[in-house]
């Protein structure tokens, strides 16, 4: 593939990126990981990066929706406990698996919440 045609798409995908990160208060990872493969990273540099790169636009979207009044306080200290819990667990076992099991985890998880967004 041309090289500006793969640089004009990962800016386009990067975009897109940040509008379902912030339209949707998260989920940007999930466009993140397969553009960063696209870009040529490998699967373990893929998931570490987007996480890196999903960080600002998740400060930005929490504070615009902060200041808007779209939260719940009480739901924001529970989910914050269990989100740092398992963050701390998935980068553990980010580094123990290899690609293939990652790249299935992840195929598993996208094919998941797309069909519970379907039927719901």
């Amino acid at each position: 593939m041309n090289e500006k045609i793969k640089t004009l798409i990962l800016y386009i995908g990067s975009v897109a990126v940040g509008w379902v990160s912030g339209f949707f208060g998260g989920g940007g990872g999930m466009l993140a990981v397969p553009l960063l493969q696209f870009g040529g990273l490998d699967s373990k540099r893929a998931h570490a990066t987007a996480l890196l790169v999903i960080l600002p636009i998740c400060i930005i979207s929490a504070a615009i929706y902060l200041y808007n009044g779209y939260y719940d306080g009480q739901s924001v200290l529970c989910a914050c406990l269990g989100v740092v819990m398992g963050g701390i667990m998935g980068a553990a076992l980010l580094n123990k698996l290899n690609a293939t099991a990652i790249g299935i985890i992840f195929s598993l998880l996208m094919i998941g919440i797309g069909i519970k967004l379907v039927i719901v």
